[in-house]
């Protein structure tokens, strides 16, 4: 079977929420929101597979949120779940849950969700310059 969901980038993007480098203010309220979710049980998550915001919904090249799998990893549900659903193949469940970030992530979806919603409503210029390079990558988001 070949996964039709892709396996994390080799590290977080830029703007991941669950870096610890990347300035407060950059996503939606409740996109932080989501995070805090599957710092649940195993059994009380959400069964959605979190995509890295980088790309399209409908994109080709939209794959598992590396800051997801290296924050949750081994305790996610949802891979599972994609895996069963016949949407993630073995070698792509195996890299979700045992994926390493090589920078620093939060140690939990509340405490990503904590520091991005800190300063949401006054970003600065860094969380700034991030939005117009979100913008211009995904086609779909629209201001206003």
């Amino acid at each position: 079977m070949s996964s039709t969901i892709r396996p994390p980038a080799p590290r977080p993007c830029d703007s991941c929420p669950y870096r610890r480098d990347v300035p407060s203010g950059i996503w939606a309220a409740e996109e932080y929101d989501k995070l805090r979710a599957y710092d649940a049980p195993t059994a009380e998550q959400p069964t959605a597979v979190f995509m890295c915001h980088q790309t399209d919904a409908d994109s080709q090249a939209r794959r598992v949120c590396a800051g997801w799998a290296g924050c949750h990893g081994e305790t996610l549900l949802t891979p599972r779940i994609a895996l069963m659903k016949g949407v993630m193949d073995g070698s792509t469940l195996e890299t979700v849950v045992t994926y390493v970030s090589p920078v620093p992530l939060f140690s939990s979806g509340d405490e990503a969700a904590a520091h991005g919603q800190a300063d949401i409503d006054r970003p600065g210029p860094e969380a700034d310059r991030l939005v117009d390079k979100i913008i211009r990558t995904r086609r779909h988001i629209r201001l206003g």
